[in-house]
């Protein structure tokens, strides 16, 4: 069921988020040539604790999950779309990484990611993180009281395919506030005028995940990675937003 949230709920969400952006923002400036994916792991998990936070998404499992998830950030390089495990792993020049990033603040879930260069990097990539950026900022865009999920799914994939790539369809946004995940879902793909309608007070957590190939993906053996099928690279932005009458307020920003 959709949620409404109230402005005392909506204002500690907008802590949640600030705190969460602060703290991806320190972690984001340490994914570095020669940095093991563990170490930025520690940092947001320190970070968080020290905010009077919770990382939400250690030990998160769902009823299809086999294990819990076992860190605190997600760490995806390459052709890792979501979801990658932090471990010795360590980020080499021309990689490209996403951080995704869950926060527990005061009963109240946030949900934020990005995708950077390490080192120097290709054109290509530079090319799909520029294109996954900036259809979270479409998508963003088109958000008031009354639009519908198909709406902002179908600004989000016009854009994607514009610039040559294409979007999972496999993985999508979600509601959020009063858990990591709730309904709504909001695909990044989709018709104008179809799904859920918008609302004033809706909390969503946006989240292209855009790829350089086919958008098919498929499970790591670990249950937890997903991967491009083809082996292309793969982009994940991510904001928490909620609707307001005349556009979408970013809880997760500094």
């Amino acid at each position: 069921m959709v949620s409404i949230k109230t402005k005392k709920e909506i204002k500690i969400l907008r802590e949640g988020g600030r705190i969460l952006a602060f703290v991806l923002h320190e972690v984001a400036k340490n994914a570095k040539p020669g940095v093991m994916t563990m170490e930025l792991d520690k940092l947001a998990e320190k970070l968080i604790k020290k905010s009077r936070g919770r990382p939400s998404f250690k030990n998160y499992k769902t009823s299809d999950d086999k294990i819990p998830y076992p860190a605190s950030l997600c760490i995806s390089i390459n052709d890792e779309v979501v979801h990658g495990i932090p471990c010795g792993r360590k980020l080499k020049n021309g990689d490209i990484v996403s951080l995704d990033l869950g926060l527990e603040y005061k009963g109240f879930y946030t949900d934020m990611a990005v995708t950077l260069p390490v080192g120097k990097v290709s054109k290509n990539a530079k090319k799909i993180i520029d294109a996954t950026k900036k259809s979270l900022d479409k998508g963003i865009k088109i958000i008031k009281n009354g639009v519908f999920t198909g709406d902002i799914g179908y600004a989000i994939q016009f854009y994607a395919e514009s610039k040559g790539f294409n979007v999972v369809r496999r993985l999508v946004g979600h509601g959020v506030g009063y858990d990591v995940h709730e309904d709504p879902q909001v695909p990044n793909f989709g018709k104008p005028k179809t799904g859920v309608q918008l609302k004033v007070g809706m909390v969503l957590a946006l989240e292209p995940m855009l790829t350089g190939g086919d958008f098919d993906i498929i499970l790591n053996k670990d249950d937890w990675t997903w991967k491009t099928k083809d082996g292309s690279l793969s982009a994940h932005f991510e904001h928490t937003i909620v609707v307001t009458k005349t556009g979408a307020d970013i809880l997760t920003k500094i």
